[in-house]
C-alpha cells in the first residue's frame, strides 16, 4: 500500500504521523511511504532522515493526498485537507468528531474510510491509541496549572507545592482514568494536596492502593464536585466517554463557589470540554478568564512536546497502521478492536456515540463492512 504522511497544519501542532522509525517498519514490510517535506521538522527529523528509512519526499500536502491509499496523521484533518480526501481512501488519525459536526459532515461527503485513534480498543477495554497522549496531557496539565497559578499569568500567586510553613495548593482531579492518574502523579510529585473524583468504585480502590494514601479519593457526585470546587486552587477536567461528547460536570454558576483566580484545566476539551465555560484555546494564547477563574483549554496539549508525543504515539499506533496497510478494509473485519476505531465508512457514520452526539443516523461497523 502507498502510505502518505502530510505535515500537520493545526495551530502550534508539531507532532508527525509517522516517525522515521515507523517509516522504516512500513518500508521493510514492503509498503511505499510518501512524506511531505518538512513533516518531521517539529521532532528534529529532516527529510534526509525519512529518505534514509525508505520514504519518498513530496513537495506538498496535495501531492501526498493525491498519491496515497492511506493517510496517517496526528490531528483531525483541517478544512483544506478535508477537501483532498477521496472515496475509499483510509484516514488514520485522531478525529474527535462528537463536538465537530462540520468535520463529520466533510468526512461523510468525502466517502473516505476514517479510523479514529481515540476509539480503537484493546482486549482489556482500554483505549491503547489514546492512552499515550492521555499520559502526556495529564502530566502537562499540572505544569500548565502551576504556571497559570503564578501572578504574572493572572493566577492567585500560589506555588503549587508550597514550602515549609506554607501549605501547598489543593488540586481536584475530575476523572480517575489515564489523564487523571498521571495528573495526580505529577501533582503529588510536586507536593500538592490532591483529590481524585471518579464514579467507579473499583477505580477509586485501585487509585487508593496505587498512591498509598498520598491522594484522597472521592466518589464523583454533583455535591462532592461542588465541595471540592470550593476548596480547590486547581481543578483538572479529565473525564472521557469514548467517542462521545464529554459530560459537563461544572456549570458557570458553580464558578461563583470557587476561590478567586483559581485555575481550571480542561483536558477534555477535544471532546467538547467538561466545564460549561470551556472553549478551545491554543498554545499561543492558552488561557482566558471567566468570572474571575482562569481557564486553560488548549486542544492539542501534547503538541507542545512533539518529540516525546510523536514517539509515544507511534509506538502505539504502529501495529494497527501496519495491519491497515497490509490488509486494508480486511484488517477492520479481522480485528474487532481496530474495527471499533471506524468512525466513518464511505459516507456513513459507524460510531454510535458520535452519531448520538451529532444527531445523525449511524450504521454498525459490521454492517458497513458487509460482515
Amino acid at each position: 500500500m502507498r502510505v502518505g504522511v502530510p505535515k500537520e497544519t493545526k495551530v502550534q501542532e508539531h507532532r508527525v504521523g509517522l516517525t522515521p522509525m515507523a517509516v522504516r517498519e512500513y518500508t521493510t514490510a514492503g509498503h511505499e511511504v510518501l512524506v511531505q517535506t518538512g513533516a518531521g521538522a517539529g521532532i528534529g527529523a529532516g527529510d534526509a532522515a525519512y529518505e534514509a528509512c525508505g520514504a519518498r519526499i513530496a513537495a506538498t500536502a496535495a501531492d501526498v493526498f493525491a498519491a496515497a491509499d492511506m493517510i496517517v496523521k496526528v490531528k483531525e484533518p483541517q478544512p483544506p485537507e478535508l477537501e483532498m480526501l477521496r472515496p475509499g481512501q483510509i484516514l488514520f488519525t485522531y478525529l474527535h468528531l462528537a463536538p465537530d459536526p462540520a468535520q463529520a459532515r466533510a468526512l461523510i461527503d468525502s466517502g473516505c474510510i476514517a479510523v479514529a485513534y481515540e476509539t480503537v480498543t484493546d482486549a482489556h477495554g482500554g483505549l491503547p491509541l489514546l492512552a499515550p497522549m492521555s499520559e502526556v496531557a495529564g502530566r502537562l496539565a499540572i505544569e500548565a496549572a502551576a504556571f497559570a497559578l503564578r501572578k504574572p499569568a493572572g493566577g492567585m500567586g500560589l506555588l503549587l507545592g508550597g514550602v515549609p510553613g506554607v501549605p501547598p495548593a489543593r488540586v481536584a482531579v475530575l476523572g480517575g482514568g489515564v489523564v487523571g492518574t498521571h495528573a495526580a502523579r505529577m501533582a503529588v510529585g510536586l507536593g500538592a494536596e490532591v483529590t481524585v473524583l471518579d464514579r467507579s468504585l473499583p477505580r477509586l480502590r485501585q487509585l487508593d492502593e496505587l498512591f498509598q494514601g498520598r491522594v484522597r479519593t472521592r466518589y464523583s457526585s454533583a455535591a462532592h464536585i461542588d465541595d471540592e470546587l470550593q476548596a480547590a486552587d486547581v481543578v483538572i477536567g479529565a473525564v472521557l466517554v469514548p467517542g462521545a461528547s464529554a459530560p459537563r460536570l461544572v456549570t458557570r454558576a458553580m464558578l461563583a463557589h470557587m476561590r478567586p483566580r483559581s485555575v481550571l484545566v480542561d483536558v477534555s476539551i477535544d471532546q467538547g470540554g467538561c466545564f460549561e465555560t470551556s472553549r478551545p484555546t491554543t498554545h499561543d494564547a492558552p488561557t482566558y478568564e471567566v468570572d474571575g477563574i482562569i481557564h486553560y483549554c488548549v486542544a492539542n496539549m501534547p503538541g507542545a512536546v512533539p518529540q516525546t508525543s510523536s514517539h509515544a504515539l507511534n509506538h502505539a499506533t504502529l501495529p494497527f497502521g501496519l495491519a491497515l496497510a497490509a490488509r486494508g478494509e480486511r484488517a477492520l473485519i479481522d480485528d474487532p478492536h481496530l474495527r471499533h476505531g471506524l468512525n466513518v465508512h464511505r459516507g456513513r457514520i459507524t460510531c454510535e456515540p458520535v452519531a448520538q452526539a451529532l444527531g445523525l443516523p449511524a450504521v454498525s461497523a459490521e454492517a458497513a463492512l458487509g460482515m
